[in-house]
């Protein structure tokens, strides 16, 4: 099966539809290149002293810069860009929020082999969900053209539905070939993994995810924003970042605060969240079908 790609023009919607019959597409040319060119240059120096990784899964000739949110203002956009929550608030429907899971560059360097298949979801103690039942919405920015050669992420479209645990190789995929400034969306069930780097030149990709607010977030944003610099973000932001209940009742803070409020007093509300409203969610929502 093809991935499937669309025109930036392309409505959120759309988007959610080819996630929940594909669970992958490319929404091409989405942002100027010269804008993920900005965003390179102002993390030159993150970049350069983000260690190799090392295991075969993180890669061993790949480096993994995160920490976004505190090291780039572009990064803050992109976070927060209109088409991708609302393509992820479709896709993860049911929920009474989401947040952001993690913000990362993979930079993947000359003579990477392909990563090993796997689900994302898989971060979650490996735990089963059921199918047909999002729980991660996922983006991968082109920071430069992501070719077949230079290891462009690889997919298997439509397997969101297949059954857990599987075992894929590299010729059992496709490569999400598409050039720079155009945006991948793949959910956390389906089966991908980093490409070979078969050329002389680095990939860049900028990987933006997001989850139902109940799961612990994979890149620990309270930590990796100083609260010097969260309390000059923007309410939205600081929400989307976790800065916020999950669903009805989930991280207050002591008497039951709005965790907002511990960062910028008087800007949260008192007590839980609205259960009747997250009670509706739930239901508009379902809960999966094998």
């Amino acid at each position: 099966m093809p991935i499937e790609h669309v025109a930036a023009t392309t409505g959120s919607e759309r988007i959610a539809e080819l996630l929940e019959r594909d669970g992958c597409c490319v929404v091409d040319r989405a942002v100027d290149p010269a804008l993920l060119d900005a965003m390179r240059a102002e993390l030159g120096p993150y970049l350069a002293a983000t260690p190799l990784g090392p295991d075969s899964f993180s890669g061993r000739r790949t480096r993994r810069t995160g920490g976004l949110i505190a090291r780039s203002p572009i990064a803050r956009e992109l976070v927060q860009h209109p088409l991708v929550l609302g393509a992820v608030k479709a896709t993860l429907r049911g929920a009474t929020n989401f947040q952001l899971h993690l913000t990362q560059i993979i930079a993947i360097g000359p003579g990477e082999p392909c990563q090993p298949i796997h689900r994302d979801q898989w971060a979650f103690d490996l735990f089963p969900f059921p199918k047909g039942y999002e729980v991660q919405c996922n983006t991968l920015w082109a920071m430069n053209d992501f070719t077949a050669e230079n290891g462009a992420t690889r997919l298997i479209p439509g397997s969101h539905r297949f059954e857990d645990r599987l075992s894929f190789q590299e010729r059992d995929t496709e490569p999400a070939e598409m050039g720079a400034g155009s945006v991948l969306f793949y959910t956390g069930a389906l089966y991908h993994g980093g490409g070979a780097n078969r050329t002389s030149a680095v990939r860049y990709g900028l990987n933006i995810t997001y989850a139902r607010a109940w799961l612990r977030q994979e890149e620990n944003q309270y930590l990796a924003v100083p609260r010097a610099i969260a309390k000059e973000l923007p309410l939205p932001l600081l929400r989307l970042m976790g800065y916020a209940r999950g669903a009805y009742a989930l991280g207050y803070v002591d008497d039951l605060r709005d965790p907002i409020d511990v960062l910028l007093p008087g800007a949260g509300a008192s007590g839980l969240g609205d259960f009747a409203r997250a009670e509706r969610q739930a239901r508009r929502g379902g809960s999966g079908s094998a």
